[in-house]
């Protein structure tokens, strides 16, 4: 078998959530509402409009992530984002001012936010995002801003997949419907990479948890499913440690 090259993501979800006291949940009214497109893959752009909603008046304030889950360099992700617009709900175009490389400022909304914005993605070593017209594997810090007020609140994701490409989602984000995804606060969004190919997927349980195994790769069906009784493998021999997770494993792969 040719040898592989490997980047892969872990993502994992613990059942059990930690439950939120019941002054945060009346103080969370707002949510983040993103959608995603690939038009120009072939130059490795991705084009993002971020919703906001529900902020309080006054000065509002929205980002890039400086870093990653896992990862603890400074990285800067704004440095990949350009064409920033700002609208306000009604479509007024809002007048923004820069604190910070990574930081947008606005004031005088309407209580909503609509960002557009380009992301530059040719990185992808599991820490940048990456799109191309072969996939699109996107890390949320690298790829997505956010509003620190609205951290708490659910957030809402459509991607768009490039249907001329067959490309299909992979994502431990909860599936609403279609190709709409949510998560209930930013910590679980942010850690929830996520890869649109026309990848392979394969499954299974381990005591009576579902793992859900995607790979893009340049392989035969065959080698995916030589990988995949290996990753089998180890997941069963990893059972004490991890306890009662659901797991879904993403894998670039390139023979």
């Amino acid at each position: 078998m040719r040898s592989l090259i490997l980047l892969l993501s872990f993502l994992c979800l613990v059942n059990c959530k930690e439950d939120k006291t019941s002054e945060t949940e009346l103080t969370t009214t707002g949510s983040s509402n993103y959608t995603i497109s690939f038009e120009n893959a072939a130059h490795h752009e991705a084009e993002i409009t971020a919703t906001f909603k529900g902020l309080k008046s006054g000065e509002a304030a929205f980002r890039m992530s400086r870093s990653s889950p896992g990862r603890y360099a400074i990285h800067e992700f704004a440095k990949n984002v350009y064409n920033v617009k700002v609208t306000d709900g009604k479509g007024n175009v809002l007048e923004t001012t820069r604190p910070d490389p990574y930081s947008w400022i606005v004031n005088n909304h309407d209580g909503t936010i609509i960002v557009n914005y380009t992301l530059y993605a040719n990185h992808g070593d599991g820490t940048y995002a990456q799109v191309d017209e072969t996939h699109a594997h996107l890390n949320m810090p690298a790829t997505f801003m956010y509003a620190p007020s609205l951290e708490n609140d659910t957030f809402n994701i459509e991607f768009k997949p490039r249907k001329d490409l067959n490309w299909k989602i992979a994502t431990q984000l909860k599936l609403v419907e279609g190709n709409t995804y949510s998560a209930d606060d930013l910590q679980y969004f942010m850690d929830s990479p996520t890869e649109i190919s026309d990848h392979m997927l394969r499954s299974f349980e381990v005591d009576g948890q579902k793992i859900n195994f995607a790979l893009h790769h340049n392989g035969t069906a065959a080698e995916f499913d030589a990988y995949f009784e290996k990753v089998k493998k180890q997941s069963y021999n990893k059972r004490p440690f991890l306890g009662n997770y659901q797991l879904t494993i993403t894998v670039n792969t390139h023979f």
